[in-house]
């Protein structure tokens, strides 16, 4: 698998979409270094997601091995802690289909600190490689199926329904899908084993 073309593009988008919402939301925005709210608990990440993170390690390698290394640590350290319960196969790290298997995911490693999270600074140690669903966290974006508009709990208090929607981000979610569509895989991970693939 390789790292599509189209993917800087959709990074540059969404980097200008959160850098436009972080303007219109000033101090309504609570996201700031160090707060880790949202780099707890296990979630599903697409093929193009794991892709990028896979590209990011390689550069780390390259760049920041010490990094690099502390972030596989942490990787290893949480499959073993949390592994035995991955509800799909742990060979490949593809989370399971079944019904079954996506409701154990509801309740599986809910606290767990994300590995890419570095626990001396507070930090993301592949901030500019992160998953999608890390990128639109924070700001009010549409989504599930009623398209119903949210954000992070910590954000926005006090602030009006017409204050929040007025700071909406939009999110590219057709080229996110053509992309993913480009990688060949239609699978979905978590990021402990796609910073390890």
């Amino acid at each position: 698998m390789h790292l599509p073309a189209g993917d800087a593009q959709l990074v540059q988008i969404m980097n200008a979409a959160l850098a436009d919402a972080t303007q219109l939301a000033a101090d309504w925005l609570a996201c700031r270094p160090g707060c880790t709210q949202c780099c707890h608990g296990a979630f599903a990440i697409n093929a193009l997601d794991a892709e990028r993170l896979h590209t990011s390690m390689q550069a780390l390698h390259a760049a920041d091995p010490s990094t690099a290394m502390a972030i596989e640590a942490r990787a290893q350290s949480w499959l073993a802690e949390f592994g035995p319960d991955f509800p799909g196969d742990s060979a490949s790290g593809l989370l399971g289909k079944s019904e079954e298997e996506q409701t154990r995911f509801e309740d599986f490693a809910n606290d767990a600190s994300c590995p890419a999270l570095n626990p001396v600074t507070g930090l993301c140690d592949v901030y500019e490689w992160r998953p999608m669903t890390c990128r639109v966290f924070g700001p009010p974006i549409r989504m599930g199926e009623g398209n119903a508009l949210g954000c992070c709990e910590l954000c926005f208090i006090g602030a009006s329904e017409t204050e929040i929607a007025a700071c909406e981000m939009p999110v590219p979610h057709d080229l996110e899908s053509q992309l993913v569509a480009e990688t060949g895989d239609s699978g979905e991970t978590i990021v402990a084993f796609a910073l390890l693939r």
